[in-house]
């Protein structure tokens, strides 16, 4: 049987191997991740937060403090830290480096976030410019399609024009036509009319004609006597 640091030895790998596989992000989700704005929380001013958090779950409150004073003791003890002429240099460089970072850090904060925000205040503009530009181009595609439709319109009432005019004029040549027949019935009813009056006025001639040359002289004289008797009659009763 194994003992109980062989079982630890085995396993940890194998937590350790799980904990990066449930913590690797997929790929979709590293790329939904974003910058943040602002660091991480630190303590003691160099410490990451995380370093406590891990530190609470197992030890409690005071495990974080217990170990660094613990680890710092231990290497000062066992002369693992020599504190040399070197030692002291380093103390001075960082009590000048905090006090530069306390008393410079807050202006020098405040340019970087400024070019920070300016920097950001072009991109936002460029973009806030390009997607002008894109509306207006849309706006003017739109227009440019409310023309081409009022072209399709134009053309439409264009067909409807030519139709009225190629209507006109075949109604304009159909009364033409209708003229030109007419005028020609007309010439022909005309000359029939002209043809009849001629053949009454020769039938006319002829019958006054036959009937003047079948009167004989005595007939005439005798109906001339006769028409003056009766002239001299109605002029007798009219007194």
């Amino acid at each position: 049987m194994l003992s109980r640091s062989a079982l630890l030895a085995v396993q940890r790998p194998l937590c350790v191997l799980a904990m990066r596989s449930a913590s690797a992000p997929s790929d979709g989700e590293y790329f939904r991740r974003q910058r943040p704005e602002q660091p991480g929380k630190v303590r003691l001013g160099f410490i990451p937060d995380e370093w406590f958090q891990f530190f609470y779950n197992k030890t409690g409150v005071t495990g974080p403090y217990t170990f660094g004073v613990g680890l710092l003791t231990y290497l000062c003890s066992k002369e693992i830290y020599v504190m040399e002429h070197e030692y002291y240099t380093g103390l001075s460089w960082a009590i000048i480096c905090v006090f530069a970072v306390k008393k410079l850090g807050p202006p020098v904060a405040a340019f970087a976030d400024k070019q920070i925000d300016q920097i950001e205040n072009d991109w936002k503009s460029g973009r806030e410019n390009e997607l002008q530009t894109l509306a207006e181009a849309i706006e003017s595609e739109k227009k440019e399609q409310w023309r081409a439709e009022g072209s399709l319109m134009l053309i439409e009432a264009k067909k409807e024009n030519i139709a009225l005019q190629l209507e006109a004029a075949f109604r304009e040549r159909a009364m033409n036509v209708y003229n030109e027949v007419k005028r020609r019935l007309d010439y022909q009813v005309e000359c029939r009319h002209i043809e009849r009056r001629i053949n009454q006025k020769h039938m006319v001639n002829w019958i006054v004609n036959n009937v003047l040359g079948s009167i004989t002289p005595q007939q005439e004289k005798e109906t001339l006597d006769k028409c003056i008797a009766d002239l001299s009659a109605l002029a007798v009763r009219a007194k």
